[in-house]
């Protein structure tokens, strides 16, 4: 299997705490938004780890890692990497963290890990575990399966009063250097979990980070190589972001679409900076309706396509509305059809 890792990562991987790679500020991000990725081969010779010894596993699928670890005992990760995802413009910022775990902590494309942020709250209470999904597969950016990635916006806004308020986790994950400690839990989830079927049919709706899952899905279908695993299906992405700065993981998903232009397709939905024949804001659920037709077919036809959403959950009832005008007018119910999906495992929405 050959794992395509950015060289700053490289570089954090391989150097000491003290070495200047300590420095966040002076990588420069192999993801930034439309940017052109410095990509470099690393082969590699041992696929992740099924399993660490006495720890359950357990799950509807077989196999599936499930709180390995948890708040009372997390496992203690050490940050190798952490660069920004956005421009200079961006409204916020958002990083790419890479974390290592040595192959203690295992997990599966469409899971999350949860992260406790160091402290006590108000109360003096620890804070409590916050869930991010993660943004790698299992076999981790470095393709050895001793690593976990995470896509975090730094969450910083004024309450009623005016007064600047910071999130406690997003904050300390965006602060973190090369060699910080990390406690994580985790993984938690199953209904995001990438569909097995190499032949799948999978339409894939995200806002911001939300795209997290969804890169696991694509660069286990398009990126790595595995011995026993060769997706042969349609991938169909759907990113609603506030500016093109904001685009993440943008270079990365257009290489893989130059290279499986038959099997993967992108749309952007940029909302300050496009709009629709009406002169209405682009957000996702409007770049959606300009394909309406094709993915209703998609969904009713013979291809019985996955629909997973991750992101804000605002946009889940313009997406609502979309099939539902669809169906009706083929004399059908959407929420009806949507609840039977679910039950088939062919819908999931993961949205805050």
């Amino acid at each position: 299997m050959v794992a395509f890792v950015p060289a700053a990562a490289i570089a954090a991987r391989t150097a000491s705490p003290s070495s200047t790679c300590r420095s966040r500020g002076s990588v420069a991000s192999t993801f930034a938004a439309g940017s052109s990725p410095a990509l470099l081969s690393a082969p590699v010779s041992a696929p992740a780890p099924a399993a660490v010894a006495g720890l359950t596993m357990a799950a509807k699928r077989e196999g599936v890692p499930l709180n390995l670890f948890r708040p009372k005992t997390p496992y203690n990760a050490t940050v190798l990497y952490n660069g920004t995802l956005v421009g200079k413009d961006a409204p916020g910022e958002t990083m790419h963290i890479v974390m290592n775990h040595d192959g203690n902590v295992p997990y599966l494309e469409g899971q999350s890990i949860g992260v406790m942020a160091p402290g006590v709250d108000a109360k003096g209470k620890p804070h409590k575990v916050r869930l991010y999904s993660i943004a790698s597969t299992r076999h981790g950016d470095f393709g050895d399966g001793k690593t976990v990635s995470l896509s975090v916006k730094r969450l910083v806004y004024e309450d009623e009063e005016g007064k600047e308020v910071k999130g406690v986790c997003s904050n300390f994950l965006c602060d973190l250097q090369p060699g910080d400690k990390v406690a994580i839990t985790g993984p938690v989830g199953t209904a995001m979990l990438m569909p097995e079927d190499p032949n799948a049919t999978i339409i894939m709706l995200a806002t911001g980070t939300g795209i997290a899952p969804f890169r696991t899905y694509m660069r286990r279908a398009f990126t790595e190589n595995n011995p026993d695993f060769k997706f042969n299906g349609k991938m169909w992405l759907f990113l609603g972001v506030p500016t093109s700065s904001t685009l993440l993981y943008r270079t990365e998903f257009e290489d893989m679409m130059e290279r499986h232009p038959d099997q993967l397709r992108c749309d952007w939905a940029i909302s300050r900076e496009q709009t629709d024949a009406n002169g209405n804001k682009m957000y996702l659920q409007t770049r959606m309706k300009e394909y309406a037709q094709e993915l209703y077919e998609l969904v009713t036809g013979p291809a019985k396509a996955y629909i997973f959403l991750c992101g804000l959950k605002g946009m889940t009832a313009g997406i609502d509305e979309m099939f539902g005008e669809l169906f009706e007018k083929d004399g059908l119910n959407w929420n009806e059809y949507r609840k039977a999906m679910k039950k088939e495992g062919r819908y999931e929405a993961e949205v805050y």
